[in-house]
């Protein structure tokens, strides 16, 4: 490998740059070595600037000698030619050449000092006032902090975009707190792995037995364990164990990292089970206040609670009024609704749920009760407004979020600043948290009544906790079941064959009705190239619909020639393919192009959004999906509107929460409907053939499901009833706390 040299000259030109990873092509004016084209990943590379490159000079084919820089740092202009050409590039708003040229006149080499140190004397200047004085001294000190970060990550490989995201999070002294713990980067900046930390701690000489290091790591050990497997805690043994495993460590240095952190409340010991369980303190506080509102609610008396003969009295005159029947079941669910504080209705598809709740939402109504509805997504929340005729709120949406003082985005309303509603539904409850449901419940009032709805038998929520089944689960609350199909619903083989996969009978695949069809394939690359034609020719032709917005593939993995990676590729390339004319962007492994349909990947509160009405909003959620309508390069950003009306200005640096969505996992289709799914049944990951995901894929489908591959891997996730276990103490402490209460008001 040719020696790392240094050459040193002023940026003349900024002749290609990518606003992703900082990869530029840039001019050089060098004393030393003349003018020449230098190219390399150089983030926030300015024209005017002078840099110091470290690489090698190389030759172009076609473009002849270049400089490959591997390094770069920005060196200030020295001499007053420089700096008027530097302040005059734009990299400062509100100083163009005349201004540059008065601030050099009047402070000469000491301008750049005097803006980065005592900005304030720049209002000496005619025009500039000391208000604009302060704000270009903020935005010089922003941009050298900004750099120093850049060119600090850079030599670890990480991304510009992600250096940005540092900056974002940890301020101006980025690089001295990184310095002083690297493990900071990924205990507090989203997209920077523990891995990375890990490297960079590495390199600055941090032993891996360091304290430091263990207690991040066991963090990391827990987090991950929360959002992969669900877990909400970590049995003692079970983390200790991972822990000396992952990172190469002796037990007495895992227990004594778990002892500083028990000590800073960073972690929680409890018993579960009769065996020691380590929580992350955030995660334990969340479950152990829903066990408590929970039974609070249960036993307090709501806002014209009824008793059950009243209510009762109150089915039997809507019943009359409006010709409705409702079955024993629902009609228990009903009561139980106007009776209690808190309760659970759960059923499967075509148990009249909806009927259940469009008359809990009538009597509640008549009582002057005011009633707001909810559920996790966007999409969840537009199929219940469709189907209650009512509006539904997401519960990000309901909560509201606004900036802490600290810069973090928090929700407006809580304990102090409880919702208005005597009511509130909820929807789609088996996708809550732990941590989402801990903050829906501080913004209940006291006094106000819950309903949790949702569905028992579908794959549990992507991030911590098992909230349904662990209620269910513990007896303490009201919980009722619809089992009773109804007759208009035995009509549909959708509903039909996912009460059969739901109690483990093998779906009726030979029928050729309307709505469930099957189609053999025998490998994972034909059922790919089926599931293509399907989407975009046999389908659309034969219902006259718009394959983009009614239908929906999806696949139980991302991996694989079935994956949601690849098929997305495939269907892209067919469905939406390049075109000269118009602009497509390129992040990463994805390109994004005018009409893609995409899906958010992580919950970002600080995303603006505006609606044809005028109302503004802020906050894209995980799952939200939308359509890319235009691409600005040149602004990088584009334009993208989700959820049919939330119309966005996407910036190309959060494109790594962004993924294209023709095919999208079982697991973020859940709250969702859509009018057709093309599912590829597959051999897949043992831990992705289950029963209760292959339940969750069939019930996403309002008209029409088609099953693309092989009848054994139909038979082999029918059959498999195995849950993954979660590592969750809902259950137990709903327990625990009803009977304290109940012993605490038996003593009084």
């Amino acid at each position: 490998m040719s020696e790392i040299i240094t050459v040193t000259g002023t940026v003349e030109e900024i002749i290609y740059s990518n606003p992703d990873n900082g990869y530029s092509v840039v001019g050089i004016d060098s004393i030393e070595e003349g003018q020449f084209t230098a190219t390399g990943y150089m983030p926030f590379i300015t024209e005017g600037e002078s840099v110091a490159l470290s690489g090698n000079w190389t030759t172009h084919p076609d473009y002849g000698e270049q400089f490959k820089a591997e390094y770069y740092e920005t060196v200030m202009p020295s001499d007053e030619e420089s700096i008027i050409k530097y302040l005059s590039s734009g990299i400062i708003s509100g100083i163009r050449e005349a201004t540059a040229k008065k601030l050099v006149d009047h402070f000469g080499l000491d301008v750049l000092q005097i803006m980065l140190t005592q900005p304030s004397k720049l209002a000496e200047i005619k025009g500039i006032s000391k208000e604009k004085a302060k704000k270009i001294g903020e935005q010089f000190a922003e941009i050298q902090s900004m750099q120093n970060i850049v060119m600090f990550l850079q030599q670890y490989g990480i991304s510009a975009t992600t250096a940005v995201k540092v900056h974002n999070s940890l301020g101006a002294n980025s690089v001295e707190l990184i310095k002083k713990n690297p493990y900071i980067l990924s205990d507090m900046v989203d997209g920077i792995s523990f891995k990375t930390s890990d490297t960079i701690a590495f390199n600055m000489g941090l032993p891996k037995n360091s304290i430091m290091r263990i207690r991040s790591g066991i963090i990391h050990i827990l987090r991950s364990a929360a959002y992969t497997s669900g877990h909400v805690y970590m049995p003692k043994d079970v983390l200790i164990e991972h822990t000396v495993y992952t990172l190469k460590v002796t037990d007495d240095e895992v227990i004594a990292a778990v002892s500083e952190l028990l000590s800073s409340k960073e972690l929680f010991q409890d018993k579960v089970d009769g065996i020691d369980a380590y929580y992350l303190y955030s995660y334990y506080e969340s479950e152990y206040y829903i066990a408590r509102r929970l039974i609070a609610m249960s036993q307090n008396t709501q806002k014209f609670t009824m008793t059950e003969e009243k209510a009762e009295k109150a089915i039997d005159a809507l019943e009359a009024k409006t010709n409705l029947y409702l079955a024993a079941e629902q009609r228990n669910a009903v009561v139980t609704a106007l009776s209690a504080g808190c309760m659970i209705l759960t059923g499967g598809p075509g148990t009249g749920k909806t009927t259940t709740i469009n008359t809990i939402i009538k009597l509640l109504e008549d009582l002057k009760l005011s009633i707001a509805l909810a559920a996790p997504t966007g999409r969840a929340a537009k199929r219940m407004s469709q189907v209650t005729g009512y509006e539904a709120k997401t519960i990000h949406r309901l909560l509201c979020t606004q900036r802490s003082s600290e810069g973090y985005s928090i929700f407006t309303h809580n304990e102090e600043n409880p919702l208005p509603y005597d009511v509130i539904i909820l929807d789609e409850v088996s996708m809550i948290d732990v941590n989402l449901m801990s903050s829906f419940l501080k913004a209940v009032k006291t006094g106000a009544r819950i309903i949790l709805s949702g569905d028992a038998d579908q794959l549990p929520s992507v991030g911590p906790g098992n909230i349904i089944h662990d209620i269910i689960e513990s007896k303490t609350i009201p919980v009722i079941q619809l089992n009773k199909i109804f007759r208009q619903a035995e009509e549909s083989l959708i509903i039909v064959n996912a009460h059969k996969i739901n109690h483990g009978e093998l779906p009726d695949l030979s029928v050729k009705s309307s709505d469930f069809f099957f189609l053999r394939r025998k490998t994972p690359q034909d059922s790919a190239f089926t599931v293509m034609d399907l989407f975009k020719n046999r389908l659309p032709k034969s219902y006259n619909v718009n394959p983009i917005s009614s239908i929906q593939v999806l696949s139980p993995t991302k991996k694989g020639l079935a994956g949601t990676i690849a098929l997305n590729k495939l269907l892209q390339s067919h469905i939406n393919p390049y075109d000269e004319r118009r602009p497509q962007h390129v992040f990463g492994n994805i390109t994004f192009r005018v009409g893609d349909k995409v899906m958010q990947t992580k919950n970002n509160y600080d995303m603006v959004y505006s609606r044809e009405n005028g109302e503004d909003g802020m906050g894209i959620f995980n799952g939200d999906m939308g359509i890319i309508e235009s691409i600005s390069v040149r602004d990088k950003c584009m334009n993208i509107v989700f959820d049919e009306d939330k119309l966005v200005e996407y910036p190309f640096t959060n494109l790594d929460e962004l993924d294209l969505a023709y095919a999208i996992t079982v697991h973020k289709s859940q709250g969702s409907e859509f009018p057709i799914v093309i599912m590829p049944v597959c051999s897949f990951s043992p831990m992705l053939m289950s029963r209760n995901l292959f339940y969750t894929a069939v019930t996403r489908a309002r008209d029409m499901v088609v099953l693309v591959g092989s009848e054994k891997t139909i038979q082999n996730m029918t059959m498999n009833n195995q849950f993954h276990q979660r590592f969750t103490g809902l259950t137990e402490k709903l327990v625990a706390v009803k009977k304290f209460v109940a012993e605490k008001e038996e003593n009084s």
